[in-house]
Order: structure tokens, then sequence, then C-alpha cells
């Protein structure tokens, strides 16, 4: 009998470890050569660089730093980008395509190369991540998909037919797929814990519960207000994502909040676990609207999330439908209890693509679509090396704004009609597949 009952907690499973805390109240300095707006993964990197490159630097949110998306994600290191290589070339020709994917390669080097240099305690595994597909078209897309990237770029990755599929993945549902070993998972929250940590360490100051209400040019920089008084800065750089409000209506325009939410079972037998998730690898599927799913960092529990049309309350179901697409995967787990259940924003935009841009003097560091672990980090080092105007910060995601959406200020009302769009685009493909 599936459980009806609500989880145990509505909080991140990830908090339990790494909770996210205010920091210690400090005056606000009155002036700084960069202010950074937003202590996610992409602000705090970006504070970093900035402060060890001698700059003064102060950050603000307007809520406890981690609280949004960077201690509430899945802690895939996926790096994914939406749209697929020849979309890319089509839209913005071979060279920048090329530039684009090989680039995602370069920033999940950086991550680790991130994790392990700095020291950081965040649980990471470099484990590989499963690709499933519906049908056998898929399978055959696929197959390519790996064989480019195993040859293009020397990534290992490999097509998994369906007959050794649970050698990687205790489910029948999926017909085969691709395995990529260069992703991995980590704790999210430890994670942006350990990133703060080597932040404040360097010098950069971080002010939490701190809303930025105003941007406003003055002579060769800006003032940026907020509740706790003014502060003049020499440059600014936004990094706020999924939780970006009215002080920056520019980029407020061009992105569109999406809540993610996810799932934690319980503790599962070692057994059960080593039948579901042989090589506790990451794992994703090819849908519009797939799930997302991991061992958690244990190796006890299993952690699915998924896009939520929910758009304001904590309602139950979204959970409820994570909940039967788990056991549409693992029918083993129809009778086992759910212990969280939370959600969080991620940001879209109409060009599907993380960037850096600048517009009327600030810089944006933004718009990761879902994929922050690797993006964010790897933005924001690249955004603050722009601002110093060193050769570090090229990067093929330096572009023109993503466009503005029409009959949009901040409030995702068409986001619902959308979910429900792409579900039926799912279930129309799921038909056709050949399975």
């Amino acid at each position: 009998m599936q459980q009806t009952s609500a989880p145990d907690k509505r909080t991140p499973y990830w908090w339990e470890d790494a909770p996210v805390r205010p920091l210690p109240e400090t005056p606000l300095a009155a002036k700084a050569d960069v202010v950074v707006v937003g202590a996610g993964y992409a602000g705090l990197v970006a504070a970093l660089t900035l402060a060890r490159a001698g700059r003064a630097v102060t950050v603000l949110d307007a809520m406890n730093p981690g609280e949004g998306a960077s201690s509430r994600n899945g802690g895939i290191t996926s790096g994914n980008i939406r749209m697929t290589f020849d979309q890319l070339k089509r839209r913005y020709g071979e060279g920048r395509a090329l530039a684009i994917e090989a680039e995602g390669k370069v920033a999940r080097s950086f991550t680790y190369d991130f994790i392990r240099s700095e020291g950081l305690d965040c649980d990471f595994q470099l484990t590989g991540r499963f690709y499933g597909v519906i049908g056998q078209e898929q399978y055959e897309s696929a197959a390519r998909s790996a064989e480019a990237l195993q040859r293009k770029l020397g990534i290992d990755s490999f097509a998994v037919p369906r007959a050794e599929q649970r050698n990687y993945l205790g489910t029948d549902y999926y017909r085969g797929g691709s395995v990529r070993m260069d992703i991995g998972g980590l704790q999210p929250a430890k994670y942006h814990a350990e990133i703060l940590r080597v932040t404040l360490a360097s010098g950069a100051t971080v002010h939490s519960g701190c809303p930025v209400t105003a941007i406003t040019a003055e002579g060769a920089g800006f003032v940026v207000t907020t509740p706790a008084g003014k502060i003049a800065a020499r440059q600014v750089l936004i990094c706020t994502n999924g939780y970006t409000d009215g002080a920056v209506p520019f980029l407020r325009r061009r992105l569109v909040p999406v809540r993610s939410r996810m799932i934690a079972t319980e503790e599962l037998p070692a057994d059960l676990m080593d039948r579901l998730m042989p090589r506790r690898m990451m794992a994703s599927e090819g849908k519009v609207l797939g799930f997302y799913y991991r061992p958690s960092p244990d190796g006890k529990r299993i952690l699915l999330g998924g896009r939520d049309a929910s758009q304001s309350g904590d309602p139950a179901a979204p959970t409820l439908m994570l909940r039967k697409g788990l056991i549409g995967l693992f029918p083993e787990l129809e009778d086992v209890r759910l212990s969280h259940s939370w959600f969080g924003n991620v940001a879209m935009h109409r060009d599907m693509i993380p960037r850096i841009f600048d517009h009327k003097g600030l810089t944006y560091a933004t718009g990761f679509c879902g994929s922050g672990v690797v993006w964010a980090p790897w933005i924001g080092s690249r955004a603050a090396h722009k601002l110093m105007g060193g050769a570090q910060g090229r990067s093929a995601f330096d572009m023109r704004p993503p466009p503005a959406i029409p009959l949009y200020a901040g409030k995702p009302w068409f986001m619902p009609a959308f979910i429900q769009g792409y579900r039926m685009q799912d279930r129309i493909a799921l038909a056709r597949a050949t399975r």
C-alpha cells in the first residue's frame, strides 16, 4: 500500500547535516571595490576570486546564504546544456557551439579541482551518470551522442543496451541508455557551506538577511541601497538566478523561477540498494519533464527530483506525483516511506544557456537552467575575472542578455500550463516510442 500521509519533513534532506543559518550581523561597509548580489554558489565563488586578487568585496543576500537553490538541488555535477549540439549550431554557429560544449568539460574539471584544491568537505564522489531512454529511437540517438563525446572531447562515455541495463540501474522501465563517467554527486548544502567558509577566510564580507532595494549609477560607479544602509561600489555583479526580485527588474523580466521538487526515501536495506543502484550512479532520463535521481552520499536512500507546477504553498500533489514516478521506476519501493519532500527555484529563460552579460554597467552571472552545481561556480569565477579585466574572464557564455519574456514581470503565471503541455509531450513520445 502506497504512503498517503505527508513525508516526515518538509525541509531539504541536505539540511540534516548542513543546516542553513544566518551569519552574525556586521556593519555594512561604506564602500567596496565590488558588491556582489546573491550569496549562492556563483556569488560566493566570484567573491572568493575577487578577494584573493586584492579587491574589497561585499556580498549581499536577501535570505541566509545558500538558502535558495544552492542547498536544495540534487547535487549532481551534470553541467547540462538544454539545447542539443545541432540546436546550438543553428543558433550560434558551429564555432561557438563547439566552444560551449568544450567549456562544459572545462567547467566540470574546474569544479573537481576546486573541491580538491580547497579541501572542501562535501561528500563528492565521481560515480558516473546513467541516462535512461524510453524507446529504441532514443537509444540510437543516445549511442551516437555518447560516441561523439568520446571521439570529439575525450569524455569516457558509452551506450548501455537494454540487456545490460540492470548492471547499472535496477529497473526495467528504460530501453537502455548511456553512461558518462565525468559526472558525479556531492552534498550540495555541505558544498555551499564549505565555499562560504573559504570565501569568508579570503577577506570578503558576506551579509545575510540584507536585501538590495535599489542599484543606482553615481559617478564612475554605483550606490547599492539596502535596509542596513547604502554602499558605494566601483562595480556590481548580480548573481541572483531563481530568486531574483524587484531590485533588478531588467533581469527579473528575463528569468522565470520554476519550482523543482525532491523527495528522499527512508533508509533502505543494503541489499535493496545493491539491486536498485548497483553502481551508486547519478541518473536522469530522456523526457522533457524527466526525473533526476541518485543515492544519498551514504548510499542508504534514494533521492528523486522533478519539476513542480505549483506556485504557492506546499501542496501534497507534487510530492505524490514524484512518489508515483519513483515507484514506476522501482516497484519494490511501493511500501517505502518518504522521509523528506522539499522544493526550490531554478531559473529558466528563453535561450536556456547559462551566461555572463553586461547591461548599463552592471555585470550579470546567471541563468543556470537547473544545472547550477557545475555552471554557477564556473560562471561566477569567469565573471569575476571579467571584472578584473583578465584573459581568464573569456568565456563562450559571455554573450548578449537573454531576451525579455512578453507580458512577464516576475510572476510566472504561465508555468502550470507549460508544465501540463510538457507532460502531454512526454505521454505522446512514450506512446510513439518503440518499446
